[in-house]
């Protein structure tokens, strides 16, 4: 199935999408950015899954206003690379795409170790790098002193949806 399949499978099972917008994939690394809530990751991941693209990626940025988790879908096909950004409020569980993607697997056990997001579901949710005993999740701004703290608004210039 084509990227416009992908698009196509979107507006068939999500009767709000979120935010969305074509990108440049020579300037922005993406061709298509969507704004999603957190009850849309798994439709968004079947449709990527039944228009074969594969989950390149899956990682999170901790702002001021809270946690994104960012999730790579791609082809090896024409530029395909979607970028979906979730917003989370702090302490807000995500589901797990597990059973869609046997990548994300690993990909949700590093978020969870490194920024402290939970994904519901998840059949192995433990640490991947740190100790079993460790108390802190690294990437989370709220560990150590960070100077470069700033809201999602400052980056993107718009409200994640």
């Amino acid at each position: 199935m084509s990227f416009e399949g992908f698009k196509e499978e979107l507006r068939r099972h999500l009767p709000e999408p979120g935010k969305s917008r074509e990108l440049d994939p020579a300037v922005n690394g993406c061709r298509l950015e969507i704004q999603a809530g957190p009850r849309h990751v798994e439709t968004i991941a079947r449709a990527a899954r039944t228009a074969g693209l594969f989950l390149e990626a899956v990682t999170a940025l901790d702002f001021t206003d809270g946690m994104q988790v960012i999730y790579f879908y791609n082809s090896f096909e024409s530029p395909s690379r979607v970028k979906v950004r979730v917003a989370l409020t702090p302490g807000e569980p995500l589901p797990t795409i597990s059973h869609v993607y046997d990548a994300a697997l690993w990909y949700e056990r590093e978020v969870f170790d490194l920024f402290g997001i939970r994904f519901d579901g998840h059949p192995d949710l433990r640490r991947l790098l740190l100790p079993e005993e460790a108390d802190f999740h690294p990437l989370a701004k709220h560990f150590g002193k960070v100077h470069a703290y700033r809201s999602a608004q400052d980056i993107y210039g718009d409200r994640p949806a």
